[in-house]
Formats: C-alpha cells, sequence, structure tokens
C-alpha cells in the first residue's frame, strides 16, 4: 500500500509498453511472493499449534507474527488485480479495509516484536517472576498488542473514502484520504513514530542491557566451559534477527513516504516515482516471506535450549537422589546450591 499516493497504486493511468512491462513484472513477483509468503506462514502456524506445549510466551508470539504476515499478504492479490485491471472494484467496504490492514499487520507485529524482547530481557533479569505467569497472562498481552495497533489504524479505516471522477476515458475510481494534508502528515508522522522509532528505542535498550549481563555472565564462565554460545543466547540472537529484517524491509517505505510529504522540492518523473513505489512495496512484502524461515530457525533453537536445560535438570535431580543419607548434615550446602540453580547468573531461565 502507498498510503500517502494511494492514486499511484488504486488507479494507476494506462501508460506506455514500458508501464506495462513495468506493471507486469510488478504483479509477477507480488503474486510470487504471495505463494511463498502465504505457504510458508501456514506451515509456521501448523507447527506452532502443536509446539505450544514447550514454551507458551514464545509460540503464543511466533502464532501471532504469523498471523500477522498472512493478513498482511492478503492484501497482495487486491493490489495486483488493481493494477492490471487499471480501476478499483472493490467498493468503499474494500478501500476501508485494504489501506487499514497493511498499517494494522505492520504494528501488531512490530510490537509483537517488542513483547517478545522484553519477556527475554525479564526471563534474564527476574527469572523466577517470570515462571509465575500464566498462560492467560501472555494470551491477555497477545490481544493487548492487536487491540492497540487497531486503535492506531481507525482513523485511516475512518477517514479513507473511494472517489470517482470523471475523465476522457470513463468513471475512475480510486480511494483516497478525505482529511486535509496538514492533519495526514501529523497521521502519518505519528504511525511513523509508533512503527520504527518507539519500538526502536525500546528494542535498542533492552538489548544493550541484555548484552551487558551476558558479557558479566560469560566473563564468570570463561574459568569453567569456555565462551561457547548458548542456544538460549541463539534465541536472543535471532530475535534481533527478525527485528533487523522488519526494520530492513520497512524503513526504506517509511522514508519514502515522509520524504514526499515533507521535501516540497523533490521533483522526479513520473515513471521514476512509479518504480520506487513499486520497489519500496515489494520491500515490505518480502518481509512477510523471509519471515518463516527465521521462524523455524529460532523454533529449532528454542527447542534445543528446552531439552538442554529439561537434560540439566534430570541429571541434577538424578545426581540429588543418588547423594548418601550423609546428605542431612550438609542441608544447608545443598539448599544453596539448588537455590544457585535458579540464578539468573547460573542459568537464565526462558520461558
Amino acid at each position: 500500500m502507498d498510503e500517502s499516493g494511494s492514486e499511484n497504486l488504486t488507479s494507476p493511468s494506462p501508460g506506455s509498453a514500458d508501464e506495462l512491462i513495468i506493471s507486469s513484472t510488478f504483479g509477477t513477483l507480488l503474486s510470487f511472493m504471495y505463494v511463498v509468503g502465504v505457504s510458508g506462514n501456514v506451515y509456521t502456524l501448523t507447527v506452532m499449534c502443536h509446539s505450544m506445549r514447550f514454551a507458551a510466551s514464545m509460540y503464543i508470539s511466533i502464532i501471532n507474527l504469523a498471523l500477522a504476515d498472512l493478513l498482511y499478504l492478503s492484501t497482495i492479490p487486491f493490489i495486483v488485480c488493481t493494477y492490471f485491471l487499471k480501476d478499483w472494484y472493490f467498493g468503499d467496504i474494500g478501500c476501508k479495509i485494504l489501506f487499514s490492514l497493511d498499517l494494522f499487520t505492520m504494528h501488531a507485529s512490530i510490537f509483537t516484536l517488542t513483547v517478545m524482547c522484553t519477556e527475554r530481557y525479564l526471563a534474564v533479569t527476574k527469572p523466577l517472576d517470570t515462571v509465575q505467569r500464566s498462560k492467560g497472562y501472555r494470551k491477555a498481552t497477545a490481544g493487548a498488542v492487536w487491540l492497540l495497533s487497531l486503535l492506531l489504524t481507525l482513523p485511516m479505516m475512518i477517514m479513507v473514502n473511494l472517489q470517482e471522477t470523471r475523465g476522457g476515458s470513463g468513471v475512475k475510481r480510486m480511494c483516497a484520504p478525505t482529511w486535509g494534508p496538514e492533519a495526514y502528515k501529523i497521521y502519518l508522522t505519528v504511525l511513523f513514530s509508533t512503527s520504527i522509532i518507539s519500538p526502536g528505542f525500546i528494542i535498542g535498550y533492552l538489548y544493550t542491557k541484555l548484552a551487558r549481563t551476558y558479557l558479566e555472565s560469560q566473563r564468570n564462565a570463561l574459568s569453567k566451559k569456555g565462551s561457547r554460545r548458548s542456544p538460549k543466547q541463539k534465541v536472543l540472537l535471532m530475535i534481533f534477527t527478525i527485528v533487523l529484517v522488519f526494520w530492513a524491509c520497512f524503513l526504506p517505505f517509511w522514508i519514502w513516504q515522509l520524504l514526499r510529504l515533507y521535501s516540497r522540492s523533490l521533483q522526479l518523473a513520473s515513471h521514476i516515482q512509479t518504480c520506487i513505489n513499486y520497489l519500496v512495496t515489494c520491500l515490505t512484502y518480502s518481509n512477510s516471506c523471509i519471515n518463516p524461515f527465521l521462524y523455524t530457525l529460532l523454533t529449532k533453537n528454542y527447542r534445543e535450549y528446552l531439552k538442554n536445560r529439561h537434560r540439566s535438570f534430570y541429571k541434577y535431580t538424578s545426581s540429588f537422589k543418588r547423594r548418601t543419607p550423609s546428605l542431612q548434615s550438609s542441608f544447608g550446602k545443598s539448599s544453596s546450591n539448588q537455590y544457585d540453580f535458579l540464578l539468573p547468573s547460573k542459568d537464565m531461565q526462558v520461558k
């Protein structure tokens, strides 16, 4: 979707053979992304629903991310159809849904990633509190993410309407916002802040704190087993990779939108603007195609971490049971060891 230049998306004018080639290439590429992205995210949802018993927090978040990707990809058939038919055939309701759905899913994705980073941070710094959180709490958090995303999207849903213009070639229909330029500029600036800037500051702060925590933990562990990276750290690295991919795919889109809003001196030929629109649009949809592969790596590393944790726990309990009755004489020491097992510096729990 191209919020600030909706007419470019919903009512492309007939042009030369070059424009037809560009539009066909764009449509073909989007269709390919649709097939790959939908297949990957449906597969992700299927796997996640069977894996919910392992760890509610991680898998609920991944399900939310996959659902957001699927909803975003669902707009592709409407866009491709519009570009080939050179008109809008989906009515006023279609305008409101299409032009708000991508903003809705964009915020749902980045808010979910922010929640995931916050959960990882709390699991490291306050593991016992994290263990006590119920599955209902995590589902409520996921619901709050979708509700907040919907509230931020409502103005777009309300203010975008279908407009008809009469010309020499007949009636042209397009989706366009009904508010003034200044109000629209303010609204898009707010959305840029809520989808890119604010989550970026929060995630950056959390990962800076986590990096310091892990550096201290590795220094303490160097004398034991070296600096081998634990699966838990791989999980954090994969979450950060998903965040970076999100920014890489959506930041050019937002820069292009804001540049056209704030730079009145920007003078580009029509075909150049069309090509840039195509590129940034394809880039945003590519995020939904890349994500399923990252989710697979993330859950693989997370299951590896859980298995290692369970193995360590069973090894610990087995050795505890094999101890001699003289254990009673050293009860204080054993209690201390058991408590150390739960400390973040010893075993930073991730749930």
